[in-house]
């Protein structure tokens, strides 16, 4: 869930920045005067912020991660009473790597995800202010929507076989 809701967190924040800026820099003009002088847009100002998310998400994932296992331990020995070792035991027990590694590798493809759909849509982006307003807005429920659908498919082929609560129900 962590890696889901850092992507939720971001693809509102840095997609919609994402946007906003390539989109006012369409309507403006400057990808053009870029493009005569012979810089290429997608090399100049995409692939860096792909690079951004790619190294970012993972690293804000973890700390999501983190910070969640604090609040649920804080949790559970303050209101719960239950003692710090059980509940550091059982999230040992319960929490196995492979768990980690599958959530780097969701906030990896999230980040790339987030970026692309940004800078794309901040890139087809027409209209002046106006049309740099609709395009991020699409832009974030764009990648809001490609981001619950991937972690459907990724969920299915990381975790496949290991619960069958799914078939049971069909």
């Amino acid at each position: 869930l962590s890696p889901v809701l850092t992507a939720v967190i971001l693809a509102g924040r840095v997609g919609s920045a994402f946007a906003a800026e390539i989109g006012t820099m369409r309507v403006t003009e400057q990808i053009d005067a870029m493009l005569m002088l012979r810089t290429d847009p997608i090399d100049y100002l995409v692939i860096p912020r792909v690079i951004a998310c790619f190294l970012m998400l993972p690293i804000l994932t973890l700390l999501s991660l983190v910070t969640g296992m604090l609040g649920g331990l804080i949790i559970a020995t303050n209101i719960y009473n239950l003692s710090d070792t059980v509940f550091l035991d059982s999230a040992r027990d319960f929490l196995g790597l492979w768990d980690i590694f599958s959530a780097m590798i969701k906030a990896c493809c999230f980040g790339i995800l987030i970026a692309v759909i940004g800078c794309s849509w901040g890139l087809t982006t027409t209209g002046g202010a106006k049309g740099v307003g609709q395009s991020t807005t699409t832009a974030v429920v764009t990648a809001l929507l490609i981001i619950f659908v991937s972690n459907f498919f990724l969920s299915w082929l990381m975790f496949q076989g290991t619960g069958s609560g799914f078939l049971q129900g069909l």
